[in-house]
């Protein structure tokens, strides 16, 4: 239902602008881009756009458009892989004429006149393709360039197919995908190499890590640290899954010290971690959440939070 919807507001408006949420990941960037792919290919006559501020770190992926204000009158707005209204990239997005919301993460803040969330989907990408799928008997388009991004966007959000939220489905959708023409070997290589200076900082952590008894890890990466070792607070994410292979681990937490506040990384392997991320003005997937704090002190709070979570779990 949502997905007729949704290509139904495609095919009424001349002037499409699309959101993702700040501080991209491969899967927002690839639902992002890879709808626009998709829209352009389908209807050619359309004005499509991609909006937020470029990452650096994703050059190689995809490079956003430059939209004037005058652009929003009486445009469609569709916003994905964002879960709550604070975390859109460019806050435009509420001149446009209509708001769609795509997105995978728990729909905790309900936005958008048309909304399809699916929390059971691997990533915003997957929903994309399967977009597509459902749009093929009315002249949606899926080129190259689009099989690319998607795929990007799921290898991405599913840690090369490990994570939990992997599914038959997932692995189908993957497998249409690779048949497109990309060059899969060039964007693993682009997905997962490290710079010299991000590799030093990981021996770091993993030198002086220490693990609770209840099997928490915290790491606290202070900006004199990170100047320390050269490396900036949105390359962090990075290391996001430092921790992923430690035997006996059941959550981790890493807190990255910015110039006006401290940004917080929380994963799990079994306790849910998104409740806890919800009372640190945060939230997310149950094994993969991120928060915000703005002092020290209250980072020992949140590692209280967490410790007890993986002791009751």
């Amino acid at each position: 239902m949502e997905k007729q919807a949704i290509m139904k507001e495609i095919k009424q408006y001349g002037t499409i602008i699309i959101h993702r949420h700040v501080r991209p990941d491969p899967d927002a960037l690839g639902s992002q881009a890879g709808l626009k792919e998709i829209i352009q290919a389908s209807f050619p006559e359309k004005k499509v756009y991609i909006v937020g501020e470029d990452d650096p770190e994703f050059d190689y992926l995809v490079k956003m458009d430059v939209v004037s204000d005058a652009t929003y009158e009486g445009a469609l707005i569709i916003i994905c892989d964002t879960a709550n209204t604070p975390r859109v990239d460019d806050e435009r997005y509420m001149k446009g004429e209509k708001i769609i919301k795509i997105d995978h993460h728990p729909n905790v803040d309900i936005y958008g006149d048309v909304q399809w969330v699916d929390t059971t989907a691997s990533s915003t990408s997957e929903m994309i393709y399967e977009l597509y799928e459902a749009g093929k008997e009315e002249g949606f388009i899926l080129n190259d360039a689009g099989a690319r991004l998607l795929y990007a966007g799921i290898v991405g959000d599913t840690g090369r197919f490990l994570f939990p939220s992997t599914t038959k489905k997932t692995f189908q959708y993957a497998a249409e995908l690779v048949t497109y023409n990309f060059n899969r070997s060039e964007l693993y290589q682009n997905l997962y190499s490290v710079e010299t200076h991000i590799l030093r900082l990981r021996g770091h952590i993993l030198k002086e890590f220490e693990m609770f008894d209840s099997g928490l890890c915290a790491v606290k990466l202070t900006k004199e640290l990170l100047e320390t070792f050269q490396v900036s607070p949105d390359e962090t994410g990075q290391l996001v899954q430092i921790f992923g292979d430690v035997k006996g681990i059941k959550a981790w937490v890493i807190f990255v010290e910015e110039e006006d506040l401290i940004r917080v990384r929380l994963r799990s392997k079994g306790p849910i971690i998104n409740e806890i991320a919800a009372k640190y003005d945060g939230g997310g997937h149950p094994m993969a959440s991120g928060a915000t704090i703005y002092k020290w002190k209250e980072a020992d709070q949140v590692i209280h939070d967490l410790n007890e979570a993986c002791e009751n779990y």
